[in-house]
C-alpha cells in the first residue's frame, strides 16, 4: 500500500486479521511476486505516448532513467555543499550511538543493525542485563553482508533483510524472509538458531509476495503465488495452506481458499500458552476482512463481526475496533470504539459487550497493546498521546493513568514479552527531543514504577534556537486542520524563511511528532521551517477522519493540504516562493496533486515513491489493493477520480513550480511508471523537472543508508536551492 513501514497500528492487535499488517509492513510492505509487474505493459494504455516507461526493467525504459539520473546528479549532486549534506546524513543514519532497538525472543534480546561497516545490516543478540549497559556486547546471530558475500546472485541483487518469525517454546528454530535487492517479493528459508545455520531441507519458500508462519516444529502455514491463479488482482496470496515438513509445497493441504477477486488471504498460530488457537484470515479489501477460527479436524468458524472491525483475539478476550457503528445486546457503539466481549461466549452466540474506548471531537484511539496482564490503550487527543492501563474484568474493566508517560511529544508503549511478564518499553520523541527508551513494570492494584530509561538517541542538530508550535488552519468546508510547526525562536514574520510542509492524509495513518537527524541537518540548521499537516484521510481523529476523505470526498484531504499551506503564507511564516511541499507514496498523490491543482501556492514540489496515472494505477502492481481508498477507475468512479489523478491533471500550458520526482526500480508496491511518465511527459513539455531512480530499495526508496542519504540529500539540496 502506499503508506510509511509504519503500518495500521502495528502494536494493537498481537492476533488481528493478519492480512492488513502484513501489507501494512516490512516498511511500505506488500506481497505480490515480482512477475507480475512484467504483466503491467501488456495492460498498457495505447493512446498513452509514454506507456513504454511502465516496462520496468525494460532496456529502453531504463536508458531513459539512467539520462536522466545523470542529469540530476550533475545538477543536485556536484557540489562541496551536497557531498556535505549526504556525508552527515550518512553519518546519522550509520551512527553506533542510535538507540538498538530489541525485540524479546527466549531469553534474548534481538536487535536488526546497520552502519558503515555493515551496510546490509546484522542480526544479532544480547542479554537484558548486556542491553542496560552503554556500550552492550553483542553476539551476531546472522551477517547479511557475508551472506551476501557467500551467495553471490546471478543476477547481481543482493539480499535485504526482511524479518524472522521464531517459534515458541523453545526458540530453536526461526523463519526468516529476504528480499532481492529491497522488493516487497521475498523469500523465506527456516534457520537455526542454535547453531546460527540455514536448516538442511528445512522449510523454504521462493521468490514471491506472500509467507510462512508457524504452527509447530513441523508443520507451517504458507500462503504464496502457487502458480496461475493462485494469486488476487492486487498480487496477494489468494490460498493458503498447512504444509507438513519433508514433505514438497505442492503436497500442501489447502486451509482456505479466496474469491478471484479477494485481496490477500492468510492464515496463523497463536501459540499464547493456554489458549492455543488457529485463524484464517480473508481480506477483500482496506478494512474489509473476515476472520474464521480453525478447529482441529479443519473446519473454519467465522467470528460474527462487521468486516469492517479491526478483529483480535488474546487469551479469553475477542477485541473490536469499530471504523462503523455496532448494534449488538441491545446497544449501539460508535466508530472509533474499542469494545471487549468473551471470546468463547460470542462464538456461542451471546454479544455482551464492554466499551474499552469510545471517540470524542477531540481525541481517537491510536493503538493497544497487551501485556500478560493489562491493556494498554494509547489515545490521540489532538495528536497527542495518553496513555492509560486497563485490567481485564467482568463487566467494567480497572482503568489507570499509566506513570511517567511523557505529555507531549509523540509516546508508544509495547510488551517486553506479554506471555511472561507485565513489563513494557516505553518510546518517547518530539521534532526536538531526540527519543529515549525505557522500560517500565506494570503491578495490579497500582499504576506501576516509574519508568526506567535504559537508552536515549544522540543530539544530532542543533535544535536549541528552535521551537515546536502546534496551529490549526480552516479547510474550505470550515473544518479545523491540526498542523505541527517547528520553527526559529527568532523567525521574522515577513514571509521570507524557507518552508517544507510534509503531508500523507490516507489509509488512517497519523503522522505524530519524531525527531529526524535528515530533517534536522538538512532542513532545520541551515534556518528553514518544517511543518507537518495532519490533513483528512489519516487517522488523527479515528476512523471519521479516514473516511472524510475517501473516493469522491478524496478533494477533502487536498483542500486542508492547501489551507495549511496558505495559512502558512497568511500568517507571514513563508511566501509562495519560498514554500515548499514533500510526500512519498500516497504522500506522493498529495504533493502531485498540489503541482497539479495548487501550483500557485508553491516554490517546489518534492514527489517520492507516487501514484499519478490513477486510470492505470489499479492495473499496475498492487494498485488493485488501494481501490477502497480512492475507487476503481474502470468504473464509473473514474468520475471522481480522473479529478486527483495528476497525470491527466497536468496542463502543458500552466505554469508549474519546480519539482522533483524520486522513486525505485525495485519498487514493486507502487509502480515506478508512474513517476517516469509524469516526468516524462512534464520534460516534453519544457517544464523545470528534476528525475531520479534508485535502481535497489523497494518502496522504502533505499537498500541501505548510503542510498537513503544519497536521495535524502537531493531532496533537501533541491528544496533548498530552489526555496532560500
Amino acid at each position: 500500500m502506499p503508506a510509511k513501514p509504519t503500518a495500521r497500528k502495528a502494536t494493537k492487535a498481537r492476533l488481528s486479521s493478519v492480512a492488513l499488517s502484513v501489507i501494512l509492513s516490512a516498511g511500505f510492505a506488500g506481497a505480490m511476486g515480482a512477475a507480475h509487474a512484467e504483466d503491467a505493459p501488456k495492460m498498457k494504455d495505447s493512446a498513452d505516448p509514454f506507456a513504454w516507461l511502465e516496462e520496468v526493467e525494460g532496456g529502453k525504459p531504463l536508458e531513459w532513467v539512467r539520462a536522466q539520473n545523470a542529469k540530476s546528479e550533475t545538477a543536485l549532486a556536484a557540489s562541496p555543499q551536497f557531498k556535505q549534506l549526504e556525508g552527515d546524513i550518512r553519518a546519522i543514519l550509520d551512527s553506533n550511538a542510535k538507540i538498538p532497538g530489541v525485540e524479546k525472543i527466549g531469553a534474548y534480546y534481538y536487535n536488526f543493525w546497520k552502519d558503515a561497516q555493515h551496510q546490509r545490516g546484522l542480526w544479532r543478540r544480547t542479554t537484558l542485563e548486556e542491553y542496560r549497559k552503554a556500550d552492550p556486547k553483542w553476539e551476531t546471530v546472522l551477517d547479511i553482508d557475508a551472506l551476501n558475500e557467500a551467495e553471490k546472485r546471478a543476477d547481481g541483487e543482493k539480499w535485504v533483510w526482511h524479518g524472522a518469525s521464531c517459534l515458541k517454546p523453545a526458540y530453536e528454530r526461526c523463519l526468516i524472509a529476504l528480499s532481492p535487492g529491497g522488493s516487497d517479493a521475498d523469500v523465506t528459508r527456516e534457520f537455526d538458531l542454535a547453531s546460527k545455520t540455514w536448516v538442511k531441507d528445512g522449510f523454504y519458500r521462493a521468490e514471491a509476495k506472500g509467507g510462512l508462519s508457524w504452527i509447530d516444529q513441523d508443520r507451517v502455514y504458507v500462503y504464496t503465488d502457487f502458480g496461475d491463479g493462485s494469486m488476487t488482482p492486487s498480487g496477494y496470496p489468494r490460498i493458503v495452506k498447512e504444509w507438513k515438513r519433508g514433505t514438497p509445497m505442492s503436497a500442501a493441504t489447502t486451509v482456505y481458499e479466496g474469491q478471484a477477486d479477494d485481496m490477500y488471504i492468510a492464515a496463523f498460530h497463536d501459540d499464547t500458552p493456554g489458549f492455543e488457537r488457529d485463524f484464517a484470515s480473508r481480506t477483500l479489501a482496506f478494512y474489509n476482512d473476515e476472520l474464521y477460527l480453525r478447529g482441529s479436524d479443519g473446519k473454519l468458524s467465522k467470528i460474527d463481526a462487521p468486516n469492517s472491525a479491526n478483529k483480535s483475539v488474546h487469551k479469553d478476550w475477542l477485541l473490536l475496533e469499530l471504523r462503523e457503528p455496532y448494534e449488538a445486546g441491545g446497544k449501539t457503539f460508535a466508530a472509533g470504539s474499542l469494545i471487549a466481549a468473551n471470546f468463547d461466549d460470542f462464538m456461542a452466540g451471546k454479544r455482551e459487550f464492554t466499551t474499552l474506548f469510545a471517540p470524542t471531537d477531540r481525541t481517537s484511539l491510536s493503538s493497544y497493546s497487551w501485556t500478560k496482564s493489562h491493556l494498554l490503550l494509547n489515545v490521540l487527543e489532538d495528536v497527542k498521546n495518553r496513555i492509560s492501563v486497563l485490567t481485564p474484568a467482568a463487566g467494567e474493566w480497572k482503568r489507570e493513568p499509566f506513570v511517567g508517560a511523557p505529555t507531549i511529544g509523540t509516546v508508544s508503549v509495547g510488551a517486553v514479552d506479554a506471555d511472561e511478564s507485565d513489563a513494557v518499553w516505553l518510546t518517547a520523541t518530539d521534532y526536538l527531543t531526540p527519543t529515549t527508551l525505557a522500560i517500565a513494570q506494570l503491578q495490579p492494584g497500582t499504576t506501576g514504577q516509574q519508568p526506567e530509561v535504559l537508552k536515549t538517541n544522540p543530539v544530532f542538530f542543533d535544535g536549541s534556537r528552535n521551537v515546536v508550535e502546534q496551529h490549526f488552519a480552516t479547510s474550505k468546508d470550515g473544518t479545523k486542520v491540526p498542523y505541527f510547526l517547528v520553527k526559529p525562536k527568532d523567525l521574522k514574520l515577513d514571509g521570507s524563511a524557507p518552508t517544507l510542509l510534509y503531508g500523507y492524509g490516507g489509509f488512517e495513518i497519523s503522522l505524530t511528532p519524531g525527531y529526524s537527524g535528515g530533517v534536522g541537518k538538512g532542513w532545520l540548521e541551515k534556518g528553514g521551517v518544517y511543518v507537518v499537516a495532519n490533513i483528512r484521510g489519516g487517522g488523527e481523529y479515528g476512523p471519521r477522519w479516514h473516511q472524510a476523505a475517501l473516493k469522491a470526498n478524496r478533494h477533502k484531504a487536498y483542500e486542508d493540504f492547501a489551507a495549511v499551506a496558505q495559512d502558512l503564507v497568511d500568517h507571514k511564516i513563508t511566501s509562495r516562493q519560498h514554500l515548499g511541499v514533500q510526500g512519498g507514496s500516497n504522500g506522493g498523490l498529495l504533493t502531485g496533486n498540489m503541482l497539479t491543482q495548487y501550483p500557485d501556492l508553491f516554490g517546489a514540489v518534492v514527489v517520492q515513491v507516487p501514484l499519478l496515472d490513477m486510470k492505470r494505477y489499479s492495473h499496475l502492481l498492487a494498485g488493485a489493493s488501494w481501490m477502497a481508498e480512492y475507487g476503481d477507475p474502470d468504473t464509473a468512479d473514474w468520475e471522481f477520480i480522473q479529478s486527483f489523478s495528476p497525470y491527466h491533471l497536468f496542463d502543458a500550458k500552466r505554469t508549474y513550480p519546480p519539482v522533483i520526482f524520486m522513486t525505485s526500480t525495485k519498487d514493486d508496491r507502487v509502480h515506478p511508471g508512474h513517476a517516469r511518465k509524469m516526468a516524462a511527459k512534464m520534460l516534453e513539455a519544457g517544464k523545470d523537472v528534476t528525475y531520479y531512480e534508485n535502481i535497489e530499495g523497494g518502496h522504502g526508496g533505499s537498500a541501505n543508508n548510503a542510498q537513503a542519504a544519497h536521495m535524502s540529500a537531493l531532496a533537501y539540496t533541491f528544496l533548498w536551492e530552489k526555496l532560500k
